[in-house]
This record gives C-alpha cells, sequence and structure tokens, in this order.
C-alpha cells in the first residue's frame, strides 16, 4: 500500500552462545564455529541429553547492579543487554520530544521458568508453609512481558510495548508486529526481539521425555546438524537478541546507518498438530505467499533464505519440500542455511537471534553457513551452504521461523539503497 511508511533496521543487540555481542555473535558464526557444549548450569546426570547452547560469562549484576538484578529473571537481563547494546549501536538519542513513539515488543516462548522452578523446588521441599515466603518479585519476574517492559522502564520510552508468545514463532512475530507498528504510523521507533532462558532441569526433561533433542553427548559442537542425515534432534539453547527498527525518513534525518530495510511479514497456522508439523508444509507454504506478496517479491528475487532448520528429523525435511515447491524452478539457485547448527535453538528468542544473522548477511553480502552438514540426506536436496559461509550478493532475504502450535512467521529483509 502506498501509504505505508519503509521500515529500516538501525541497530543490533545479540547476547548467544557465541558470543555476548552482534559483532562476536556474527564473527564465530561466519567462522563456522559452535557455541554448543556439556550442560555447565546443573548437573545433567539423569538426562538423556547432556550438551545445550549455554551463554558464557555474562554478569548480570555489572548489566543492572546486584540489586536490581536479583529482580529479574534471567530471560528478561539477556533481554534487556541485548537492548542496550541495539540502542548504542544504533546511536539514537532518546529524549523527551521523541520517547513516546518508541515502543517495545520482546518475545519468549516460556518466560521466567528459572523463577518458577527455584521457588517450586522451595515450596516442594518446605511445603505450603513456605508460601508465606515467596518473593514479592516472584510475578514480576516470572511474567512473559518482563523483557519488554523492563526496555521501557530502563530508556524511559512510552510508545508500544507488548509481549509475543507464540513459541519458536514467537520472535518473528515480535519483529513483524513492531514493523506493522511503525508502518502505519503508530510508532517511530521500535526494540524488537527475543529472549529465552531455558536451560534448567525441568525445560530439558520435558523435551527430552518428548525424544525432541539430540543424545549426542559425546560430541556437542557436532549435536545439531541441520538438514544432515544423522541428525538426531536439536540442542536446545539460551540467548537474546534485540534489532532497532525505525522509519526510514527519521533514520535518514538524523543520519543512522542501516543495515537493511524489513520489506515482508507473513504469518499463517498449520491447524494441525501440537508439535508436530504439517507433512505436506500448508501452512508454511501459507506464510511465505503471505510474505512475497506484502513485500512485492517473488521467489525469483531472493539469493538468501535463513531456514528455520532445527535438526530434526520431520522439520528439516517438511521445510525442505515447501521450498523446494515454492521456488519451483528457482529451488535450486537459492541459497538456505540454518544457523542453529552453531547456537542450538533459543525456542523464543530462536528469530531474533536468526534475526541478527539474516540482516547481517544482506549488509555484508556473507551467507552463513550450515554447519555439521556432513552426510546428506536425499530428503533434503536444497544448497545448504554447507559448513563454510559464502561470499555472495545478498538483495533480499527472508527468515523463517515456525513454532509448536502450528505457528508460522516469516519476515523479508532487502539492502537499503
Amino acid at each position: 500500500m502506498a501509504d505505508r511508511r519503509r521500515v529500516v533496521v538501525t541497530g543490533l543487540g545479540a547476547v548467544t552462545p557465541l558470543g555476548n555481542t552482534a559483532p562476536e555473535f556474527w564473527r564465530r558464526l561466519i567462522a563456522g564455529e559452535s557455541g554448543i557444549g556439556p550442560i555447565t548450569r546443573f548437573d545433567p546426570e539423569y538426562l538423556t541429553t547432556k550438551v545445550a547452547g549455554e551463554v558464557k560469562d555474562f554478569d548480570p549484576d555489572a548489566l543492572l547492579g546486584r540489586r536490581e538484578a536479583r529482580r529479574l529473571d534471567r530471560f528478561a537481563q539477556l533481554g534487556l543487554a541485548a537492548a542496550k547494546e541495539a540502542l548504542a549501536d544504533s546511536a539514537l538519542e532518546i529524549t523527551d520530544a521523541n520517547r513516546d513513539d518508541i515502543g517495545s515488543i520482546v518475545a519468549t516462548g516460556i518466560g521466567g521458568i528459572l523463577t518458577l522452578a527455584d521457588t517450586a523446588t522451595k515450596m516442594g521441599s518446605e511445603g505450603p508453609k513456605a508460601a508465606g515466603r515467596v518473593s514479592p518479585f516472584f510475578v514480576p519476574m516470572l511474567m512473559a512481558n518482563a523483557a519488554a517492559g523492563i526496555v521501557t522502564i530502563e530508556f524511559g520510552v512510552r510508545g508500544p510495548a507488548m509481549s509475543t508468545a507464540s513459541a519458536c514463532a514467537s520472535s518473528n512475530n515480535a519483529i513483524g508486529e513492531a514493523f506493522r507498528k511503525i508502518q502505519y504510523g503508530e510508532a517511530d521507533v521500535m526494540f524488537a526481539g527475543g529472549s529465552e532462558a531455558v536451560i534448567t532441569p525441568m525445560c530439558l526433561g520435558g523435551f527430552c521425555s518428548m525424544k525432541a533433542m539430540s543424545t549426542r553427548n559425546a560430541e556437542p559442537e557436532k549435536a545439531s546438524r541441520p538438514f544432515d542425515r544423522e541428525r538426531d534432534g536439536f540442542v536446545l539453547s539460551e540467548g537474546s537478541a534485540v534489532l532497532v527498527l525505525e522509519d526510514l525518513e527519521g533514520a535518514k534525518r538524523r543520519g543512522a546507518r542501516i543495515y537493511a530495510e524489513i520489506i515482508g511479514y507473513g504469518v499463517s497456522s498449520d491447524a494441525f498438530n501440537i508439535v508436530q508439523p504439517e507433512p505436506q508444509g500448508t501452512g508454511v507454504k501459507l506464510a511465505l505467499h503471505r510474505v512475497f506478496k506484502d513485500a512485492g517479491i517473488t521467489p525469483a528475487d531472493i539469493q538468501y533464505v535463513n531456514a528455520h532448520g532445527t535438526s530434526t528429523p520431520q522439520g528439516d525435511v517438511a521445510e525442505s519440500k515447501a521450498i523446494r515447491e515454492i521456488w519451483g524452478p528457482y529451488a535450486d539457485t537459492v541459497a538456505v542455511s540454518s544457523t542453529k547448527g552453531a547456537h542450538g535453538h533459543a525456542l523464543g528468542a530462536a528469530g531474533a537471534i536468526e534475526g541478527v544473522a539474516t540482516v547481517m548477511a544482506v549488509h555484508t553480502d556473507i551467507m552463513p553457513p550450515t554447519i555439521n552438514l556432513e552426510y546428506p540426506d536425499p530428503e533434503c536436496d536444497l544448497d545448504y551452504v554447507p559448513n563454510v559461509a559464502r561470499k555472495a550478493p545478498v538483495n533480499v532475504a527472508i527468515s523463517n521461523s515456525f513454532g509448536f502450535g502450528g505457528h508460522n512467521a516469516v519476515l523479508a529483509f532487502r539492502k537499503y539503497a
């Protein structure tokens, strides 16, 4: 529509298993490194999966001060750290003149699970009498909107603010909804992304019971292997990423550095199963059609796809088949990679972390690799940029995210010119 405003990315922040800043994350990602290792946050002796993508050397006290850090769950701490980096990277000055038009949408799939688990453990060991000693910060630490809220509080911004929770599609929904807020003039700037901190016995136990995760414990760095014939499940990870989205005209007026333009957002539902992907990829294909229509592009215009690619037997096949069908004669010309081989699956933060990777692919003309792709799966027959990053023009790229519940969300980015 002619009345829509153009939206650009002017700031990036990331706290991930590959590094605690966006530049470090990107450097290690395109170097083909892995952030997966043995679980250190607790003893995984009784779990079938003993590896994860942990954020390392993160100091919340340095970020917030000891007192304030203790009032936030780890997922909100990670989210605020990424948002602070994104703000600094954007060089945006928040003043009384613009704070009412700056908002925050920071997603999470699970929320404050560490706080919930710690409190439940205390209640279980001490019984009902412990109810009278539950922390007054328990509810605000637990709630899913804590990361979005603390960003607005820390920065003093009063624009649209909320959290999206659609499992592994959560972050793409957050970025897409923030994109819409700016397109239609409800905000001029948005902090958009996601955060997750789920490396707990409770979460690992649940996914192990589902037999959804890799058990390649002897080789942690090779456990996440999207599209590989020997993949045996995903690797759980934690982290956060936040993008600063901005109205193009406002960004130009202040001389902002522009990484890329966001040009489309497509969403759909599988309406099939709470955890399994729809085998024919009907919902995925619908989301792709919608992002193409929204962005005014065709498959022939796209050079790179950042795939959802979780390293699960069914999911990787379903996504590959959907791409091959939608791209048709262009399926063998588009590069497709999953960066989850390097950083694992951060659930509600996955789309934001991969959004940073996709934006950087557009900005630098470097396609990040799918690491650990050693044995091609005949059912996954696309160009997955195996193992080594590729220098090639990336004018248009899309990022896929699909979540439990059948949620599908796809974003499209274009080189700004």
